[in-house]
């Protein structure tokens, strides 16, 4: 059997790319995949799977008449906050693929949030035509639940995820903590200067390592150099393009302050302590469930003291989650595989 998968793929974020490997990994031997890429010979590259350019109409249909599956391979592809282009592009893709007789699946999606009563549509219209659909997160199973759609509903499938070691983080001076920050418009100029203040004081305060970790390099790199180049104590920014890596990176880190979705995910799943700064209501969601400390964005303190306190305070009196609390997240991660499995068997 061959199965077209389509993501946010070859677009250098870390979190998509550590989908894609989990998802690549739950795949059935029995099953090829293709996936479609925005660098497809990166993907290929990195990953040893056909792929075709997601951009090219020619190609994907090829890609379709010769394939028994489509799946959305996980995150957040139908919301309308970044484009109304996005969600129509995924939607159409599934469209056409349910239009040429294929089994279609929703994987580990996180659906919304859609404002626009035509992207709210087309997501329901593509869902209602789907083989199966799993969700990942209690919000979007919710949202589902409107449209008389009944989910499978299991933590996202990066828990899950194989990590590797990362050679030569040892050597870095200890404790260690990371930092992720990405663009975005919450993350005013005003927010991120009361935001690296407090990491220079936190800094001073613990005589920490700080490990500024961009998952997207178009979105984060700028960041990471500007706050680099403020602090006071030893810092390096580490960049890793294999997701198992990413995540295994986590591994030798005592803190991370996050606001990437998937930064917070493979730090918890590391036994990392983790503080989140919430951008989306999917990060929020996460800090819910397992209950991180953090902020939303909007609602950031104005004293960069109040911050680096609470950071400190979390740095010395906090908890990782508990080993058995992982396992478990992991094991039910693993549920999004067996969908996967259904397909073959029926």
């Amino acid at each position: 059997m061959r199965a077209v998968i389509s993501g946010y793929y070859g677009k250098g974020n870390g979190g998509d790319e550590a989908l894609l490997m989990s998802l690549l990994e739950m795949l059935p031997s029995q099953v090829e995949p293709i996936v479609l890429s925005g660098n497809p010979r990166k993907t290929y590259e990195q990953y040893g799977v056909q792929t075709y350019h997601n951009r090219s109409g020619l190609a994907i249909l090829e890609a379709l008449t010769t394939s028994d599956i489509f799946i959305w391979g996980g995150g957040s592809l139908m919301q309308d906050v970044t484009s109304l282009a996005s969600p129509i592009y995924y939607a159409g893709l599934m469209a056409l693929a349910q239009q040429k007789g294929l089994k279609t699946v929703a994987w580990a999606q996180g659906i919304g949030p859609l404002n626009n009563p035509l992207t709210r549509w087309l997501t329901r219209q593509v869902l209602l035509g789907c083989t199966a659909v799993s969700v990942r997160d209690y919000k979007s199973a919710e949202l589902l639940s409107k449209w008389h759609i009944n989910p499978l509903v299991a933590p996202d499938p990066v828990w899950a995820l194989t990590p590797k070691s990362v050679l030569g983080l040892a050597d870095l001076p200890a404790p260690r903590v990371a930092v992720n920050l990405r663009s975005h418009p919450l993350l005013t100029p005003q927010r991120l200067k009361i935001l690296t203040q407090a990491l220079i004081d936190f800094q001073k305060a613990t005589n920490t390592c700080i490990l500024l970790v961009p998952f997207q390099a178009s979105q984060d790199e700028k960041i990471a150099h500007s706050i680099a180049k403020q602090l006071p104590g030893s810092h390096k920014i580490i960049q890793l393009e294999n997701p198992r890596q990413l995540k295994g990176f986590f591994k030798g880190v005592e803190m991370t302050i996050g606001m990437r979705l998937h930064s917070l995910i493979m730090a918890a799943s590391q036994e990392c302590k983790c503080s989140a700064l919430s951008y989306d209501p999917k990060v929020s969601y996460l800090m819910e469930e397992i209950e991180i400390p953090g902020w939303d964005l909007a609602q950031l303190p104005s004293e960069p003291n109040v911050i680096s306190t609470a950071w400190l305070e979390y740095f010395v009196n906090g908890e990782t989650l508990l080993k058995d609390r992982i396992q478990s997240l992991t094991d039910r991660a693993l549920m999004h595989q067996e969908i996967l499995t259904k397909l073959i068997l029926e």
